[in-house]
């Protein structure tokens, strides 16, 4: 799929994230939740543009991009209006749909039907897991877990709930190792 201008105007935030930090800027912790959920609600409605759930995501992108736009171009104001005037030119070219900054193209991961507002860790073994254990730990952790391939998966769920699977999946990690020696 074409790549949306949310997308350079996302990338444009993230880079103007990082130079702000470079400079020392104190950077609120909700800014950067923001960046991470505008990209998981991009990579959400990204999967299928047509279905009428996604589509309500839009809204909640221009949300959280403008949100973000205003606190950081807020913080690069600070540092005076020639360096905020410059990101204001990328954010406006990104808005038009220009290519600001290069995408890597890479196939989204995403797992459709994921539960939006539920957190995710990915993990990757060095070889593949027994799924009828896995799915024990997944039923009794009260998580979704996926197998993205044998050995790598991918855990959704509430943040107490993944910490406690993950405790049951770190054995996995343990056998692993003591397979090594």
């Amino acid at each position: 799929m074409n790549e949306l201008p949310a997308e350079q105007t996302w990338l444009v935030l993230v880079e103007l994230l990082t130079d702000l930090r470079k400079k020392e800027m104190e950077i609120p912790k909700e800014i950067t939740k923001n960046i991470q959920m505008a990209k998981t609600t991009i990579n959400f409605y990204k999967v299928d543009p047509t279905d009428p759930q996604r589509q309500v995501e839009v809204k909640r992108i221009n949300e959280f991009l403008t949100s973000i736009q205003d606190a950081l171009m807020g913080l690069a104001e600070e540092l005076g209006s020639e360096y905020a005037d410059k990101w204001m030119d990328k954010l406006l070219r990104a808005s038009r749909g220009e290519e600001v900054y290069p995408q890597k193209k890479t196939e989204s991961k995403f797992v459709v039907g994921a539960p939006s507002g539920f957190s995710m860790v990915r993990m990757n073994f060095k070889a593949p897991l027994s799924e009828d254990r896995v799915q024990e730990i997944a039923e009794y952790e009260n998580v979704i877990i996926e197998f993205e391939e044998d050995a790598l998966l991918v855990v959704y769920g509430d943040k107490e709930n993944i910490k406690k699977s993950l405790q049951e999946l770190s054995s996995f990690f343990k056998e692993q190792i003591n397979d090594m020696e």
